[in-house]
């Protein structure tokens, strides 16, 4: 009988070890993890460096060459809320993730729509705002064309900038046009303003502001968006506090207003325009 006792306390005492240490190393971890993430890393750096690609009026510069638009609004207000400054790391579109995961910055924001095959390679942010695909046409190239269906047979051209949701719209869309998809939304629209294209596919509201600053060459065959995504912040994957945070940050933003009011500025209207001529 006491031979039994004696086992049985051993077995609570080993029981009871292994668990002290099984929490131990727990607790070593999650510490671990916090000291490594992009959020502690930001805070201890004082810097949070944010990746983009120029996007009217997501994000360009004004005349002073200082980044100004809708995303840049948004940054700013983040790293003012952390307490840190904001470091702007203009990136190609078509290496932007890339560059993410290799640690060149510490987020995307830059209107970058949550999409399945972007996922498995990034963790995405409840959105904090949602665009749609619009199209502008040319005039002359591509006259009665009143339809996205019109926009759907051989001989026409649709440009779009590479790597982006209007590039993978423009295919799903217009599978019998031919596709040309460029680095830069400014060469995609210099084949339509050229006529070697009959209409670029790109987020609202650029289209509306190209077709109306150059109503005689351009115009929108179709009122409004044709599509609909959400936008998330993109960061690298197994990061829960960064994501928190920048989860409740959007969560508060929203509630407050403040996401809505300066969206209103930079898409309703075109008071900031004074700022860039």
């Amino acid at each position: 009988m006491r031979k039994h006792r004696l086992f049985a306390c051993m077995i609570i005492v080993f029981t009871l070890a292994f668990c002290l240490v099984g929490q131990a190393m727990a607790q070593e971890l999650r510490q671990k993890l916090t000291q490594e993430s992009t959020l502690e890393q930001v805070l201890k750096r004082g810097v949070l460096r944010v990746g983009f690609s120029t996007f009217i009026p997501w994000a360009m510069k004004d005349k002073t060459g200082k980044f100004i638009g809708f995303e840049i609004d948004v940054a700013r207000e983040l790293a003012k809320d952390m307490g840190v400054k904001v470091e702007f790391v203009p990136t190609k579109w078509s290496g932007i993730i890339p560059a993410l995961l290799t640690g060149k910055f510490d987020v995307i924001i830059g209107g970058m729509g949550i999409l399945p095959n972007r996922n498995l390679k990034v963790n995405f942010t409840t959105p904090y705002d949602y665009s749609g695909m619009s199209i502008v046409a040319n005039k002359k190239k591509a006259e009665g064309f009143d339809s996205l269906d019109a926009f759907n047979k051989e001989g026409v051209t649709i440009a779009a900038r590479l790597g982006t949701t209007a590039a993978q719209a423009a295919k799903k869309f217009f599978p019998k046009a031919e596709v040309r998809l460029f680095d830069d939304e400014s060469q995609a629209l210099q084949e339509l303003m050229t006529g070697r294209a009959h209409a670029v596919v790109s987020s609202a509201p650029l289209p509306a502001f190209h077709a109306l600053k150059y109503p005689k060459r351009l115009f929108l065959p179709i009122k409004g968006t044709f599509t609909k995504e959400p936008i998330g912040f993109a960061l690298r994957k197994g990061d829960i506090d960064t994501l928190n945070f920048f989860n409740n940050w959007i969560l508060v933003k929203k509630h407050k207003g403040w996401l809505q009011e300066h969206k209103d500025y930079w898409f309703g209207t075109k008071d900031w325009e004074k700022l860039i001529k």
